[in-house]
C-alpha cells in the first residue's frame, strides 16, 4: 500500500519550481519533486495520483475542484503537458506496446534461489515489479518456467513446522504479490488440488494481524461439501471444490483492493467466472443427474432436511447460471421448465428454509421469463386454494420479512412488479395475457397484498406505527401506486369497492413522514389520471380532508410534506380539474385562504370564480323561455308543465287573434302563439297555391292567414281552440288595413332557429299527445 496524503480545503503552490509544496494549517505536509517522466493522473475532478520509486504511491484529494485544477495546471506547466488531458504520461500503454514487441529471447528476471534466507529478497522483488507491466510479465514468465511456485510452497511447510514467523510473513507478501501478477497460467498451478491449501495457508500469515487466521480449518472442517445426489464425474467434483475455494480466497482472505490495485485481480475474477460456466454446462448436460434430483424433490416421501438440500442445490445452480451467455442461459431455464421446476417448488413450502430458497429460485425464473411464470400460476389457481398459490407464498414472504431494513421484501416487491407489469405481457390473436393475468391477480392475490394495509388502518387510525411496519406499508403502497398507473379499470374497481383511498389516507397521520408521503403519492397518482370516476369518488367521500388536515398540522414548516401537498393542489389548479376545484373551494377555502406564501389556493379560488362567471354568462345568453320553469330539470315537473302548456284553454270568448310579431318580441311571443300558428298552417295547406307565401324584398317570407272565425272554430272545435284571422283585399298601395286585417310576419330563418330550441320539449310532447300535428315536425326538421 502506498502512502496517502489527504488534503481538505484549498491546496496551492508556495514555490513555483520543480518542487511541490503543500502547506496546511501553517505546516508543510508534503514536498514532492515533479519529475518530467512521472505519470500524474487526475481522477474524478478532485484527485491527483502518481507513483514514486517502485512501490510508493501518492494521492492528493481536494475538497474543491478549483484547488485540484490549479495544482494540475502547475504540474502540466512543469512537464510541458496539456492540462485538458487527465494523464500527463501514457507510460502504461507504451509499456504494454513494448511488451508485444519484446523478443522471445529478451532476458527474464533472475529469481533468487528458493531458500529460507532468500525469502526477504524474493518478497522485495515481487512487490517491486507490480508498478511496471513489463517487469510483471517477465516475473510471471520466470515463475512459470522454473516451477518456482511449488518450491515456495514447500518452503511454507518448512517455515510453519519451524514456526518461523518472519519467513511466514515474507511468504504472505510473496504469494499475495504473485496473485496480483494477474496471470491465468500461474493460477492454474496455485489453485490445483496439490497446491491450493498451501496457498491458503500462506495467506493466513498477514503481517498486519496479531494472530494468523484459520482459513484452512474452516475450509476442511467447517465448510462441508454436500452432494444431494452423488456426483460420479470426478472432473465435475474437482471443479466444484476448486471454484468454492478460489471464491473464498477472493471474497474472504484477500483484502479489498485499493484504487491502485483494482485491476490486479481481474484475471482471478475471470477464472471463477469460467469455472462456473463449466459447472453449469456439465450439470445441464447430465440428464440422468438432473432427472434424479427432480425425482427426489417431488417425492412426498423425501424428508424435510433432504428436500431443503435439494432446493438449495437448485438455488446455487440458478445463481451459477447467471454467468452463462444469454443463449446458453435461455437453454438452461428451458431445461428446468421442461423438467418441472415450478411445480416442484410448491412442495414443502411449510418449511421456512425451503420457502426462502424456493422464493430465490422463483426470482431467477421471473427474471428469465415472466410469461412462463404467469402461465403456471394461472393454471395452478384452477387446482389449488389461494393460500398455497406460489405467487401468494411470495407475497407472504415479502410481508413476513424479518430483516429490519426489509432487504428481502424490497427484492420481492420488484419481482411482483415485473409479474404485474403490462409492458412485458404478451398479446396474441387468440389470447390476451394482460386481461387474463390481471383478472387472476385481482381475484386471487390482491387481498393478500393489501391485508397488512387494511389491518393497520382500521377505525381511522394506524394500528401499528413502528418503523418496520411503516416500511412494509410503504412498499405495499408503492406497488399499489404502480397498479394505479398501469392497470386502469382493475385497480379502479378495487379502490372503489374497498374504499381503499380512504384507508390509505389514514396513514397521513403516521409519525413516519416517509409513510405519509407514500399515501399522498398514491392519491397524487389517482388525481393525475384526471378520471372523473375517481374525482367523484374523492369529492363524495370528502377525501381531501385528511390531506388538508396534514397540511395544516404541518404548520409553517417548509419540508417535503408541505411541498408535496402544495404540488398536489397546484396540479389541480394548472390542469383546471373543475369538479375538484369546486369541491376544494366550496368546502375548504376558509381553512386555506390564510396560506399566502404560495398563490396556489388563491389561484384555485380565481379558477372557481371564473368558471361560475362563465356559467352565468352562458345562462344569460339562453332565451328566457329556456330559463323558465317549464324547463326545470325535474322530470315530473317538466311533464306537468308541458301538459299545462299544451292543454291550456283560451279564456277569451269569441275571436282569438294572433297579434303581429314585433322584432324585439319575437323570442318571447313566439312560443305562446306557436300552437295557433301550427293550426293555421295546417288549415292553410288546403288553400290554393296562389296563396303560398311570397318572398319579401328583405329576403324573408310573409305568412297570411285568411280563415274566418267560424271556419277556425269548426276546424278546431274538438280541441277547444279558436283562431280567427280576417283579411281584406290588399289596397292599391299594397298595404293592409290595421283594423280589418291581422297578419303575422316572421322570417323563416328566425322561426327555424326558435323551433330548434324548442324541439326537445316538443318531441317529448309528441310522444304523449296526438294533438301535436306530425306535419309540424316534418315541416321544421
Amino acid at each position: 500500500m502506498g502512502s496517502f496524503c489527504k488534503i481538505h480545503g484549498y491546496v496551492y503552490f508556495v514555490k513555483l519550481s520543480k518542487y511541490l509544496f503543500i502547506p496546511f494549517s501553517g505546516s508543510l505536509l508534503l514536498e514532492s519533486k515533479i519529475n518530467p517522466n512521472t505519470a500524474y493522473q487526475k481522477q474524478q475532478d478532485t484527485l491527483i495520483v502518481w507513483s514514486e520509486a517502485e512501490n510508493y504511491d501518492l494521492a492528493l484529494s481536494f475538497q474543491e475542484k478549483a484547488g485540484c485544477d490549479e495544482i494540475w495546471e502547475k504540474i502540466c506547466q512543469v512537464q510541458g503537458k496539456d492540462p485538458s488531458v487527465e494523464v500527463t504520461q501514457d507510460l502504461i500503454e507504451s509499456e504494454e506496446e513494448h511488451i508485444e514487441e519484446m523478443p522471445e529471447t529478451s532476458p527474464l528476471i533472475d529469481l533468487p534461489t528458493c531458500e529460507l534466507n532468500k525469502l526477504e529478497e524474493i518478497a522485495d522483488l515481487v512487490t517491486s515489479v507490480l508498478s511496471s507491466p513489463i517487469r510483471r510479465e517477465k516475473l510471471a514468465l520466470a515463475l512459470e518456467n522454473e516451477g518456482y511456485i511449488k518450491k515456495l510452497l514447500q518452503l511454507f511447510q518448512v517455515c510453519e513446522n519451524l514456526e518461523n514467523t518472519e519467513g511466514l510473513h515474507h511468504l504472505y507478501e510473496i504469494i499475495r504479490g504473485i496473485l496480483f501478477l494477474n496471470k491465468a497460467t500461474l493460477f492454474e498451478v496455485m489453485f490445483s488440488d496439490e497446491c491450493i491449501m498451501d496457498v491458503v495457508g500462506c495467506l493466513e500469515y498477514d503481517p498486519s494481524l496479531a494472530q494468523p487466521k484459520r482459513h484452512r480449518e474452516f475450509l476442511t472442517k467447517t465448510a462441508k461439501f454436500k452432494e444431494v445426489i452423488p456426483i460420479t464425474d470426478s472432473e465435475l467434483r474437482q471443479k466444484i471444490h476448486q471454484t468454492y475455494r478460489v471464491q473464498y480466497i477472493q471474497d474472504i482472505i484477500l483484502p479489498t483492493p485499493s484504487v491502485f490495485e483494482e485491476n490486479f485481480l481481474s484475471t482471478l475474477t475471470s477464472f471463477i467466472f469460467f469455472n462456473k460456466v463449466e459447472i453449469v454446462s456439465m450439470l445441464q448436460e447430465d440428464e440422468k443427474f438432473l432427472s434424479e434430483v427432480f425425482a427426489q424433490l417431488t417425492d412426498e416421501a423425501t424428508d424435510d432436511d433432504k428436500r431443503c438440500e435439494l432446493v438449495n442445490f437448485f438455488k446455487e445452480f440458478c445463481a451459477f447460471s447467471q454467468t452463462l451467455q444469454p443463449q446458453n442461459r435461455d437453454a438452461f431455464f428451458k431445461t428446468l421448465a421442461k423438467l418441472g421446476i415450478l411445480p416442484a417448488l410448491e412442495i414443502g413450502m411449510d418449511d421456512l428454509q425451503v420457502r426462502s430458497a424456493a422464493t430465490d429460485i422463483f426470482s431467477y425464473l421471473v427474471e428469465f421469463s415472466p410469461s412462463m411464470v404467469r402461465e403456471f400460476v394461472m393454471q395452478e389457481a384452477q387446482q389449488s386454494d389461494d393460500d398455497i398459490l406460489l405467487i401468494n407464498v411470495v407475497i407472504e414472504q415479502m410481508i413476513c420479512d424479518t430483516d429490519p431494513e426489509l432487504g428481502g421484501a424490497v427484492q420481492l416487491m420488484g419481482l411482483l412488479r415485473t409479474l404485474i407489469d403490462p409492458e412485458n405481457m404478451l398479446a396474441t390473436a387468440n389470447k390476451t395475457e394482460k386481461s387474463e393475468f390481471l383478472n387472476f391477480f385481482y381475484n386471487h392475490c390482491m387481498h393478500v397484498l393489501t391485508a397488512p394495509l387494511l389491518a393497520n388502518t382500521s377505525e381511522d387510525k394506524c394500528e401499528k406505527d413502528n418503523y418496520q411496519t411503516a416500511q412494509l406499508l410503504a412498499l405495499i403502497l408503492e406497488l399499489l401506486t404502480f397498479c394505479v398507473e398501469h392497470h386502469t379499470y382493475h385497480i379502479k374497481n378495487y379502490i372503489m369497492n374497498k374504499d381503499l383511498l380512504r384507508r390509505v389516507l389514514v396513514l397521513m397521520n403516521s409519525k413516519h413522514t416517509f409513510l405519509a408521503l407514500c399515501a399522498l403519492r398514491f392519491m397524487r397518482r389517482i388525481i393525475g389520471l384526471k378520471d372523473e370516476f375517481y374525482n367523484r369518488y374523492i369529492t363524495k367521500g370528502n377525501l381531501f380532508e385528511p390531506v388538508i388536515n396534514a397540511l395544516l398540522d404541518n404548520g409553517t414548516r417548509y419540508n417535503l410534506l408541505n411541498s408535496a401537498v402544495i404540488e398536489l393542489f397546484e396540479f389541480i389548479r394548472v390542469e383546471d380539474i373543475k369538479s375538484l376545484i369546486a369541491h376544494i373551494v366550496e368546502n375548504f377555502y376558509n381553512a386555506l385562504e390564510s396560506i399566502e406564501y404560495v398563490q396556489t389556493f388563491k389561484g384555485l379560488k380565481t379558477k372557481y370564480e371564473q368558471e361560475k362567471d362563465r356559467q352565468n354568462q352562458k345562462l344569460n345568453s339562453v332565451p328566457s323561455i329556456l330559463r323558465s320553469n317549464r324547463f326545470r330539470r325535474d322530470a315530473r315537473a317538466l311533464e306537468e308543465d308541458e301538459e299545462m302548456w299544451f292543454n291550456e284553454d283560451e279564456e277569451e270568448e269569441g275571436e282569438a287573434v294572433v297579434p303581429p310579431v314585433e322584432k324585439s318580441k319575437q323570442e318571447d311571443d313566439f312560443p305562446d302563439s306557436y300552437e295557433k300558428f301550427m293550426e293555421t298552417k295546417k288549415a292553410k295547406e288546403s288553400e290554393d297555391k296562389e296563396n303560398l307565401p311570397k318572398r319579401t324584398s328583405a329576403g324573408g317570407f310573409k305568412f297570411t292567414f285568411s280563415h274566418s272565425a267560424s271556419a277556425a272554430n269548426g276546424a278546431n272545435g274538438a280541441n277547444g281552440k279558436s283562431v280567427a284571422a280576417q283579411t281584406s283585399p290588399a289596397s292599391s298601395n299594397g298595404s293592409s288595413s290595421k283594423n280589418a286585417t291581422l297578419t303575422t310576419a316572421v322570417t323563416a330563418a328566425k322561426v327555424g332557429e326558435l323551433v330548434q330550441k324548442l324541439l326537445p320539449s316538443l318531441r317529448a310532447a309528441e310522444q304523449r299527445r296526438e294533438a301535436v300535428p306530425l306535419v309540424a315536425w316534418q315541416a321544421w326538421r
